[in-house]
């Protein structure tokens, strides 16, 4: 499974379409339904996602003036809404990494280049970029590897390895200190050990920052709907998602919607084999989406 809730997301969606359309005639403006696929990013070599619909138009005709998204959450109780104005969700970064050495019998490494090696000391290196060069009191920062890949045989150290992971960030110039730095150390240390390597950087998706005009104009609107106890400050969280190209174009609020399950006082996080949404919070998006556009369209007329 996803593991994610995204298909949450599309009933809520969906039953917003199907109030909204049924009153039509009472509404005082347009409201577009966005569907969007491969929001997690498209398979290497395609496009996909919010950044091509924000190319193929999604935005205009008629022109989008604000646009409301929600992601379910398994940590929040349900009937609870968490939000943040400003940055709310991280840019997020692939990096593939390809490390080069020479193929030798495992029986005697002096006679080769062990990339799996050079591989250990570059992850080492690369945690250093957070705790040794990130200002965390700006912004956290996050390097992690997912996946490495290499080897033959038990016994036979290969001509290459890769190590593919991913940079998240929420400040645009420590993104940049970041790239800079991964594209001067992993080659250096691969140099050191007698190897070579080299890095590529692909953007996933930008830093997600919610309107503040927005957020303040819409507020009311969640309490009226949820209590004003159930609107809930939270902190930005390195998670990300691509509703970030949106709100390059338009003002956005985007929030987390409650979906824990009553039973678990620990819940299970997204991604995850257990990962469980009670069902019965979706009503709850369901009515903040039907209300935020409908107030929205009503102040602006």
């Amino acid at each position: 499974m996803h593991a994610c809730g995204h298909d949450t997301h599309t009933a809520i969606l969906m039953g917003v379409a199907e109030i909204l359309s049924a009153h039509r005639d009472q509404i005082k403006g347009s409201v577009k339904f966005i569907f969007q696929p491969a929001e997690e990013g498209p398979p290497p070599g395609e496009d996909g996602g919010a950044l091509l619909m924000v190319k193929e138009g999604v935005l205009e005709h008629p022109k989008v003036d604000a646009i409301f998204g929600l992601h379910i959450n398994s940590e929040t109780p349900v009937g609870v809404v968490r939000y943040k104005t400003g940055g709310l969700l991280a840019s997020a970064q692939r990096f593939v990494i390809q490390v080069n050495g020479k193929q030798t019998h495992g029986s005697q490494p002096w006679s080769g280049v062990d990339p799996i090696y050079i591989s250990s000391q570059i992850i080492n290196g690369l945690q250093s970029l957070v705790s040794r060069e990130s200002n965390l009191l700006k912004e956290a920062a996050v390097i992690s590897v997912g996946k490495i890949k290499a080897g033959l045989r038990f016994n036979i150290i290969p001509e290459s390895a890769e190590i593919i992971g991913t940079i998240r960030t929420l400040d645009y110039d420590m993104r940049d200190l970041i790239e800079q730095r991964l594209n001067e150390m992993v080659p250096a240390i691969a140099e050191a050990f007698g190897g070579s390597a080299q890095i590529e950087i692909t953007e996933m998706t930008d830093i997600t920052y919610n309107d503040a005009d927005l957020v303040a104009q819409m507020l009311p609107t969640m309490e009226a709907v949820l209590g004003p106890k159930n609107i809930q400050l939270t902190k930005a969280t390195t998670g990300a998602e691509d509703f970030s190209y949106f709100v390059k174009e338009v003002p956005g609020f985007f929030f987390f919607l409650g979906g824990m399950t009553p039973e678990n006082t620990t819940p299970y996080p997204h991604h995850t084999p257990d990962f469980l949404i009670d069902e019965s919070g979706m009503i709850y998006g369901v009515q903040l989406l039907t209300q935020l556009s409908l107030d929205f369209l009503n102040a602006k007329s």
